[in-house]
């Protein structure tokens, strides 16, 4: 779809803001072009991510994509989480601190349960993580008791932080066996952090391989080919989206040396409730029009891979950032989630993403963490 697709958008988003025609966003197919390519076209984790409001902190929703199963730090997670939302309702402090006194039972009560999902040789850090995170509540309490709500949030992401690390602990292996027809393509098994050097400033993303391990695979594998570094934003659009990953020449993705061919991505999603992602179809053409992925467009920042409007298997090196905008994704909702794969979250520096425009650039990106966890393809 051509650029003169915008006005539809724009339209749309005014609707939206106006209270009417939220429920268009179930039907409609908004035609976003970038490099040619329309990429805004026409039991297991289902108790791992809460139904209800959209959680907008890609942080938040990168713990709960976490593939454990322990009912206590997930209760404690909750507890915490709630406090920002309680925050918003205007400043609830007796509900702050029932959700205090709740998070602190779970860990002075249920020790014993925290720990049994914990591999052996890991429970000595478990056990460093649960006594770290005794020793925050006093500070948390005493931002509470001076109602101060700044002091409030930085004291909760400290701890949130500590039991997103505790959760860590309990991945007991990688959950899935992905199919063998992509065993040509590399793999994250597992997360990965990747800090992206730009000339407006830094960001840091983390890669959820647990949710998407061929198409956050894929983008581990070109950050250490050094493909990104020097490329430009080759889209920019305000409050929606930053696309990037054109490389120079006639060419819309990367081109394997191996092989000489296009390597092509398939569509990737893990949907609440099921134990692997399903591949190459969209939740619409699955006919599962009501049901969520792991991995949402609710967080400002999310990741996700672009591809031609048509071709769900299509993707290769373009992604974008999604600029959240509430309007244009409510809980479960908007018309992206279950058409593009999401494959991480902007966790530090989003204020950047504020100031790149189209022909801004990536000067470098690099794998800081979990590079181990990269799988390249077994070569006969």
């Amino acid at each position: 779809m051509p650029r003169s697709s915008l006005p539809i958008f724009d339209g749309l988003r005014r609707w939206l803001q106006s209270g009417v025609l939220m429920l268009l966003l179930v039907s409609l197919s908004i035609g976003l072009s970038g490099a040619g390519w329309n990429f805004f076209g026409s039991s297991g984790r289902e108790s791992r991510l809460p139904s209800g409001n959209a959680i907008t902190d890609g942080k938040a929703l990168l713990r709960y994509a976490l593939p454990i199963d322990n009912k206590p730090v997930r209760e404690l997670q909750a507890s915490l989480e709630d406090i920002s939302t309680q925050l918003r309702s205007n400043r609830r402090w007796s509900a702050i601190s029932s959700d205090i006194s709740r998070a602190s039972l779970i860990l002075s009560d249920r020790q014993p349960q925290l720990l049994e999902s914990v591999p052996q040789e890991l429970k000595p850090e478990a056990e460093t993580l649960l006594k770290d995170l005794q020793a925050g509540f006093p500070d948390l309490r005493a931002a509470l008791e001076a109602q101060d709500k700044e002091e409030i949030l930085k004291e909760r992401s400290k701890l949130l932080d500590k039991v997103g690390q505790l959760e860590n602990t309990m991945v007991q292996k990688f959950p899935f066996e992905v199919p063998a027809q992509y065993s040509n393509l590399p793999q994250l098994k597992g997360r990965a952090t990747v800090e992206m050097t730009t000339n407006k400033g830094n960001l840091t993303i983390v890669l959820d391989g647990y949710s998407a391990p061929v198409t956050a695979g894929n983008f581990v594998d070109l950050v250490q080919r050094g493909f990104y570094n020097g490329l430009p934003f080759i889209r920019a659009e305000e409050s929606y989206f930053l696309q990037t990953g054109d490389p120079d020449g006639p060419e819309q993705g990367f081109i394997d040396p191996t092989t000489g061919k296009y390597r092509a991505v398939p569509l990737e999603l893990l949907i609440k409730g099921d134990e692997a992602p399903m591949y190459g179809i969209t939740l619409e053409e699955a006919g599962r029009y009501l049901d969520r992925p792991v991995l949402p467009f609710s967080a400002y920042g999310a990741v996700a891979m672009a591809r031609p409007e048509f071709e769900a298997n299509g993707g290769s090196s373009q992604f974008f950032f999604f600029l959240f905008e509430p309007e244009l994704t409510p809980a479960g909702l908007n018309v992206l989630d279950g058409r593009y794969a999401i494959f991480g979250y902007v966790i530090e520096g989003k204020e950047v993403l504020d100031k790149l425009k189209q022909g801004d650039k990536i000067e470098s990106a690099l794998v800081i963490e979990g590079a181990e966890n990269l799988v390249q393809p077994q070569v006969a």
